[in-house]
């Protein structure tokens, strides 16, 4: 594939960042909607040109879009008013896509909370969707983006997201350093699937340079990690007074964050296989380091605090 026109929605969060990125070392042209100048100066910061305008209001700028090869919807945020922003987003965005001389791809964002609790069951992309409440808007949504005949629509479901900044983990970080011990909803034995956002990238640069039209990927890099082992490697790391976990119940996260944050309960492995076998996704943030990957995830015979500390360093904290 040459080189490609790409529109990024929510370029400078923590996957579109990385996205954008990824693209542009990846040769390809790419444009960003920009809500403020503070964004429009990100988006160049990363190589992306900016577009003015604002996810909530597309018909100030969708009419206007200029011809482009793919779209890349990574716009979320947790306010109760997404599932009528993104709609409305539909709504005015793919009529426009649709009179464009060349049927665009869009790639649309998915997530790994839209499977529910699957426990020692692993989730591929087969595994029906049993939502968290807040993000069930997410289903018929991505199922429009994979019916409509005026794009080739796919849908990536990523993991729970860790950034050089902190992204999933930032809350660890934080409590690490602010209270006696970092807090953990649930159970320790709860597991999250886990992907670093420059592999998720890795995989969404795949997608659109190779996968078929009307297809899925789950973007998870680590099927499932105990998250009291997480939060134990970050009390070791910052010297918390206690190093065993708080366990808090979901409806005290919930009080604090929002109804979204009892996502952080569910007990969850996810498979990306079909990633891997059909895309041939590397985890390319850790080829270099795959030694690392093998300590985090067990793999390797070393001692738990040898295993906690390469967590650490594999989160660049």
């Amino acid at each position: 594939m040459g080189i490609v026109r790409v529109f990024v929605l929510g370029g400078t969060g923590s996957i579109g960042s990385a996205v954008v990125q990824e693209l542009v070392q990846r040769g390809h042209e790419i444009w960003g909607l920009a809500r403020s100048e503070v964004s429009a100066a990100r988006l160049r910061e990363l190589g992306a040109m900016p577009v003015a305008g604002d996810a909530a209001a597309p018909e100030v700028w969708a009419a206007k879009l200029l011809q482009v090869d793919a779209v890349i919807h990574a716009s979320c945020d947790f306010n109760t008013g997404m599932d009528a922003i993104d709609r409305h987003l539909l709504d005015v965005l793919l009529p426009a896509l649709a009179a464009q001389p060349k049927r665009p791809r869009f790639i649309y964002t998915g997530g790994c909370w839209l499977f529910g609790a699957a426990g020692d069951d692993v989730a591929t992309e087969e595994t029906p969707f049993h939502p968290l409440p807040d993000f069930a808007w997410m289903v018929p949504h991505l199922r429009r983006i994979l019916e409509t005949a005026e794009i080739d629509g796919i849908v990536i479901h990523p993991a729970m997201v860790y950034t050089p900044g902190g992204g999933v983990f930032l809350r660890f970080a934080r409590e690490a350093i602010e209270r006696e011990a970092i807090r953990v909803v649930e159970s320790e034995a709860v597991r999250w699937p886990l992907v670093h956002s420059r592999d998720l990238a890795n995989l969404y640069a795949l997608a659109l340079e190779k996968a078929p039209a009307r297809s899925s990927y789950i973007g998870a890099a680590i099927d499932g990690l105990a998250v009291g082992r997480i939060a134990r490697a970050f009390a070791m790391r910052r010297g918390t007074r206690r190093q065993q976990p708080q366990i808090i119940p979901a409806e005290m996260i919930a009080a604090e964050l929002g109804a979204w944050a009892k996502g952080y309960a569910l007990d969850q492995r996810l498979s990306g296989a079909k990633a891997r076998r059909e895309l041939g996704w590397k985890r390319a943030s850790r080829a270099r380091t795959r030694n690392r990957a093998a300590s985090v995830t067990g793999v390797e015979n070393e001692k738990p605090a040898d295993t906690q500390r390469a967590f650490v360093k594999l989160c660049q904290f």
